[in-house]
């Protein structure tokens, strides 16, 4: 049973120095999953050692995969080849990742074993529909509670799925790239549509293992035509973690950090141009590629923010750094106000909620609606926040403190665990007044 931790975070301090935040888990969960399926060894650095990306790594374990480490970010993945996993003995676990349950139900639609997968209290509560239904279209047989949610049993139709074209109703990336996989399995060309641009891992990282995709506007496509190449990967540090160090030196007086190697790949960097239209001081450098992703050095310096509407089309770019964004919100000059970003009510929690619920603890006039929020800046207060075991809220409140008029207690912070294993040590090292306290 894990332990509940509590983060005691005392107020004030500011941000400097450098840093690099860990690797970028979309791109960890996607390097374990390709290479396992590649021709060939496929070395990876950088690897984000969290709860998350380590249950797609044990979960090819128990496929039949030889995978190496993590020693200090480095794995090696000896892969069998598209067709080479075999049935797990039992029941996959895959904790509190989602993006695990849903890529992996359409790479394991295609199988000739069947599968199930299992997930912690909190990933057995969010919606797995979004995947089972259009997989359905494509032949795959899955099975599930009646709300549509995890355990779910994947019965193998290995040779038996058939390409769909899917227009998707909801950006995610997850469903995108559960349907791509799906489609290394069917017959003829699977396409996904999206409504607006999410994240294209899954994409960039076929194409860096040799394998074709075509892309189109807001389309992608693949066939059963071709075979994964083992190759070499450095994942670049995650955006999503460095987005806390982002919102805390912007708000934080005579703050001045650089996180190095940052990916800056164009569908994840909405959280930097919101701040910039917040009148953010970042400045990017060394911009580079490193295996497909574009990666740069990010310099941030105190700033005196101001409320925006933050436009829509920004949205999906930033959806999972909206926490934080919202505590930049609450020390901003002005109102802010978020719409169309429904998709965060079934995140790790409804984050629109959750984060309401907190700033108005900590005294901020933060007012939750049905698809976003609005915030009028001020005064951050002190008090104690529930984070419901979702990391980027417990982190997020984290950074609050750098601007509270006393200490903040955050409850249930162990699932930071799986995207930020050393938050505390890294961010105390660069100025936060942090400490976490184990609950038994």
């Amino acid at each position: 049973m894990t332990k509940s931790i509590n983060f005691i975070v005392q107020a004030g301090g500011n941000l400097q120095g450098e840093a690099r935040v860990p690797g970028d888990k979309s791109i960890s969960h996607r390097s374990i999953m390709l290479g396992s399926l590649a021709t060939g060894t496929t070395h990876v650095k950088g690897f984000l050692e969290g709860d998350d990306a380590l249950a797609t790594l044990r979960a090819f374990q128990a496929m039949g995969v030889e995978i190496e480490g993590p020693n200090n970010g480095e794995v090696t993945i000896h892969g069998v080849g598209l067709d080479g996993l075999k049935e797990p003995k039992e029941a996959m676990y895959l904790g509190n990742s989602g993006t695990s349950m849903r890529l992996l139900s359409g790479l394991l639609a295609g199988q000739a074993f069947d599968s199930i997968l299992t997930g912690d209290e909190s990933l057995s509560g969010r919606p797995m529909r979004r995947v089972i239904d259009p997989l359905s279209k494509m032949g795959a047989k899955i099975e599930s509670t009646e709300k549509g949610t995890a355990p779910l049993t994947i019965r193998g139709q290995a040779g038996a799925l058939q390409a769909i074209h899917y227009d998707m109703p909801i950006a995610s990336a997850q469903v995108k790239s559960c349907l791509l996989l799906a489609g290394l399995y069917a017959q003829g060309e699977t396409s996904v549509t999206e409504p607006a641009p999410t994240r294209d891992h899954t994409e960039r990282m076929l194409s860096g293992f040799s394998y074709p995709v075509k892309q189109e506007d807001n389309k992608a496509s693949v066939s059963r035509n071709g075979q994964l190449i083992a190759t070499d990967i450095d994942v670049p540090s995650d955006i999503s973690s460095a987005a806390f160090f982002l919102v805390g030196a912007s708000i934080a007086p005579n703050s001045d950090l650089t996180l190095k190697h940052v990916g800056i790949n164009p569908t994840r960097t909405g959280v930097i141009d919101v701040l910039k239209l917040m009148g953010a001081n970042i400045e990017l450098s060394n911009q580079r590629d490193v295996g497909g992703e574009p990666v740069a050095d990010i310099r941030v310096r105190s700033a005196n923010l101001k409320g925006i509407a933050i436009p829509e089309e920004l949205v999906a770019l930033a959806i999972d750094e909206f926490p934080v964004l919202f505590v930049a919100a609450a020390c901003a000059e002005g109102e802010t106000v978020l719409t169309g970003a429904k998709e965060l009510r079934v995140k790790e929690s409804d984050r629109i909620q959750v984060m309401a619920d907190g700033l108005q603890i900590l005294g901020v006039d933060a007012k939750p609606t049905e698809d976003g929020m609005i915030i009028q800046g001020g005064a951050i207060g002190s008090g104690c926040v529930v984070s419901h075991g979702d990391h980027r809220i417990a982190m997020s409140f984290a950074m609050a403190a750098l601007r509270s008029s006393g200490t903040i207690i955050i409850n249930d912070c162990a699932n930071v665990n799986t995207s930020f294993p050393d938050f505390v040590g890294l961010a105390s090292r660069l100025g936060l007044n942090i400490n976490s306290e184990n609950i038994s």
